[in-house]
């Protein structure tokens, strides 16, 4: 038996400090993703992405596990924000204008070949109404400020203030792409005042 790696707990970009916030370089990394706009807890479209990218992650674990003999615990969820105006992460919290990308890690000794094998594997029982739609991508985001959020997603928007307009421009620093998420905790067995979620922003 493959040992199975934890790319949660090997990985020193899933490390992050509670209440403060820490500048960290992210090497490009290859997702499973999948594109979306609207509320989260609303949004059809956000329902189905889970759906569509939890099986192929599952299908490529598997396929990594019988054809690579390297086994490992599928990472946790991640996801990209953005909207035109970003005051509706920090003030105004207007999900509805949110548009997002969310995502799964690959390991990198998986493939187009492999990924296109998991989604035709995914697709032969019960089949996600959005599979079309994941795609394997390449994210680049190098120098990035992060920090560790304990508590419920609504509650996000004062620690987002600090990190973007007190702690950034205090470093020299300015935003450079897209706010990320890293949600350690699994929402759906987790109450909200102790889910763990990774705040990252990558800067220039």
């Amino acid at each position: 038996m493959p040992e199975k790696i934890d790319l949660k707990k090997t990985l020193d970009s899933f490390s992050a400090p509670r209440g403060g916030f820490r500048l960290v370089e992210v090497p490009d990394r290859q997702y499973l993703m999948v594109d979306g706009h609207g509320d989260p807890n609303t949004s059809p479209a956000y329902t189905d992405a889970l759906a569509a990218l939890y099986p192929v992650a599952y299908k490529l674990k598997f396929i990594s596990k019988r054809e690579r003999d390297r086994d490992y615990v599928v990472p946790p969820l991640e996801g990209l924000w953005w909207a035109e105006d970003m005051d509706t992460f920090t003030v105004a919290r207007d999900k509805s204008r949110w548009s997002w990308t969310l995502m799964l890690m690959v390991p990198a000794w998986l493939d187009e070949a492999d990924f296109q094998t998991a989604v035709q594997q995914a697709g032969t029982r019960n089949r996600p109404t959005r599979l079309d739609d994941v795609r394997l991508g390449t994210l680049s985001e190098g120098l990035c400020v992060q920090t560790l959020h304990v508590g419920s997603f609504d509650d996000e928007g004062p620690v987002l203030e600090r990190m973007h307009h007190e702690f950034i421009p205090e470093h020299g620093l300015s935003l450079a792409g897209r706010h990320h998420e890293v949600y350690l905790s699994d929402f759906r067995r987790v109450t909200s005042d102790k889910l763990r979620t990774i705040l990252r922003q990558p800067v220039r």
